[in-house]
């Protein structure tokens, strides 16, 4: 089969082909991918501006299709059905990438997929190995996300925990900016905490010592806030660091996050007695965080899958999970609707 899979959950307009045979368990071949970042439109913002990602969407949608369509070298009726992420996400740019989905299944008489972004990430794994990776412990982690699944199959999931406030990503966002750094903040901070300190700086690490498998960063983002001001004071107003100061700040806030995650990783597993970890999103692609989870994994004797380096920021290529409910059976009526927000049980 041949799925044209669509991805505009954020500031990411992507599409790509995939292929795979009928029977579970089949490899799946990527035909064609294209991806069109906003970073620059945003760069100023130092964050996603929801209506300006929306507007990009709507420009950027056919051109990146049609070049998909171009790098597969196949005709569009050869495809089975044409898949679109619905939720989570902003609602306009959701809505974009849906109107999309459903004019290229009413045009081309194919049956239309519902793809859950957090299920995608984690299927993100799958497609770097070919041993199952279900069931598992999925954990998602990126601008908008931060959260805890058991996962019984790629398509059924049981929410265990996750932020309570900032995501991960949105903190390394935030704490970026407060250091001057550039954006996306979590390569930038990555970047300079090389040459930093992790040690300099005792942040705290919400709820570590908990049993609850949630996390909360914004206290951390203003604990950084205020070694940055100085003793008593809140306003970064006339503040100049010197590299050393960023660096150490840097590296000491990533260690921060690290531990928080990594933490409630494991603990997920020893509640629930699973011996697979799943990661994906675009936190996932940090150094620390990864080297500290295969440690972590490898003492507790746990099986970790880590999504691939280009498959942990927003991309159509997870969207393959359309593959799993293909043979389902899975498919939805053309009065399907977006769920927008941060949060949303897969099911």
């Amino acid at each position: 089969m041949k799925i044209l899979a669509l991805e505009t959950t954020c500031d990411e307009t992507a599409a790509a082909i995939v292929a795979s045979g009928d029977s579970a368990g089949s490899p799946v071949d990527v035909l064609g991918s294209v991806v069109a970042s906003q970073t620059e439109l945003h760069l100023e913002f130092k964050g996603v501006v929801p209506e300006i990602a929306a507007r990009a969407h709507v420009e950027r949608i056919l051109p990146v299709i049609h070049r998909t369509v171009e790098q597969a070298g196949i005709g569009l009726a050869e495809l089975d059905a044409v898949a679109v992420a619905n939720t989570p996400g902003l609602s306009g740019s959701l809505m974009v990438g849906l109107m999309a989905a459903k004019s290229l299944c009413l045009a081309l008489e194919k049956p239309l997929i519902a793809v859950n972004h957090l299920q995608a990430h984690i299927y993100a794994c799958q497609l770097d190995t070919s041993d199952p990776i279900y069931p598992s412990i999925g954990m998602i982690v990126s601008g908008g996300h931060s959260h805890l699944y058991r996962f019984d199959d790629a398509i059924h999931a049981h929410y265990l925990g996750g932020t309570i406030d900032d995501a991960a990503g949105e903190a390394f966002d935030k704490v970026a900016a407060m250091l001057g750094l550039g954006y996306p903040g979590g390569p930038e901070v990555s970047r300079v905490a090389e040459n930093g300190d992790e040690t300099a700086w005792s942040f705290p690490r919400s709820f570590i010592h908990e049993e609850r498998l949630d996390f909360s960063f914004s206290g951390l983002k203003t604990a950084v806030r205020y070694a940055i001001a100085g003793p008593g004071k809140t306003s970064l107003e006339g503040v100049v660091l010197d590299s050393r100061q960023v660096a150490d700040l840097a590296a000491s806030f990533q260690a921060a996050v690290v531990d928080c995650l990594v933490s409630k990783a494991m603990q997920a597993l020893r509640q629930t007695g699973l011996t697979q970890l799943c990661v994906g999103g675009g936190v996932a692609a940090n150094r620390r965080f990864r080297q500290q989870l295969e440690q972590a994994c490898q003492e507790a004797q746990v099986r970790l899958h880590i999504a691939p380096l280009k498959l942990c920021t927003d991309n159509a290529v997870m969207g393959a999970i359309a593959i799993e409910r293909y043979r389902a059976g899975l498919f939805e009526s053309l009065d399907l609707d977006i769920a927008p927000g941060l949060v949303r049980v897969p099911r």
